[in-house]
């Protein structure tokens, strides 16, 4: 009885995900029109436009520098060479993207409501066009990046050809969090309260401005901390900018962040095959 429950669940799920993939091959085009609009509509209405998807990560970055370096005086220099804000750089700017993810991904439904009360437009595709109207501002921040090590004398080398697989990574897991977490933000604003709640922590518990691997640590502490998909990307960037290490050089990591995936887009199937039908009459 129970081998015939998992395959009907099994089963259940494939179909769900080959109609959310169907429609987005149907929809496609106006994905990214709708991308293009939600950038638009994000620096819109403000004097400076534009200019506030540099200037607030500028600001982050310059208020931890200077923490860290001048008043802490922990900075200096990494193992590496590079000086500390370059450090601090390759693994903030992704942070900027997952960050937005967080919140936004999981209020893409609310905040777009009259496409799915409207105009019936296909609810799985909501979260795609967030993240990538984000991305867009994300690939933006990471050439300046590039200029910026340039400004150091630290050239692109062919380390710098995995960045796009890692971005990938990153995108495809805030995209199955936020088709989980949009939903679940439909049905109950407690929930997205407490994202909001949760996000500064995750900040800190994640290896953003610190190397997990060095850490002095019980060794359960160490493998939760390298099963925050967060401290994966984060420290991914840093591999490719600073540390110079191939991805699958990191079998562990690698294997953490497919369990997690996995297990993020499985909740994101479950929540949108349980619960689609159910959002237009809550929205």
């Amino acid at each position: 009885m129970r081998g015939c429950i998992d395959i009907w669940y099994n089963l259940c799920t494939m179909r769900t995900l080959i109609k959310i993939i169907k429609q987005h091959i149907t929809w496609r085009r106006q994905l990214i029109k709708l991308a293009k609009s939600d950038l638009i509509k994000t620096y819109s209405g403000s004097a400076l436009g534009w200019a506030w998807a540099i200037i607030k990560p500028a600001v982050t970055i310059f208020v931890l520098w200077f923490a860290f370096d001048i008043g802490l005086r922990i900075g200096g220099t990494v193992s590496t060479g590079h000086p500390f804000i370059l450090w601090l750089i390759a693994g903030l700017i992704p942070w900027f993207y997952m960050d937005e993810m967080l919140l936004q991904g999981a209020n893409a439904l609310r905040r777009y409501n009259y496409l799915v009360t409207k105009m019936r437009f296909p609810i799985a595709t909501i979260p795609t066009f967030v993240g990538i109207s984000k991305l867009y501002v994300h690939i933006f921040l990471m050439v300046i990046v590039i200029l910026f090590f340039l400004g150091y004398g630290y050239k692109p080398d062919i380390y710098l050809l995995q960045l796009p697989l890692y971005m990938l990574c990153m995108y495809f897991f805030f995209l199955a969090w936020a088709q989980f977490a949009s939903i679940l933000t439909c049905m109950s604003k407690d929930f997205y309260n407490l994202i909001g709640a949760a996000t500064q922590a995750l900040f800190w518990l994640s290896g953003i401005l610190y190397d997990v691997k060095s850490m002095v640590v019980p060794e359960v502490v160490r493998i939760l901390l390298l099963l925050n998909p967060i401290t994966f990307i984060s420290s991914g960037y840093r591999n490719v900018l600073i540390y110079k290490v191939w991805i699958w050089d990191e079998k562990e990591e690698l294997m953490y962040f497919g369990i997690i995936l996995f297990v993020m887009a499985s909740l994101a199937l479950w929540a949108y095959r349980k619960l689609y039908k159910e959002i237009p009459d809550v929205l």
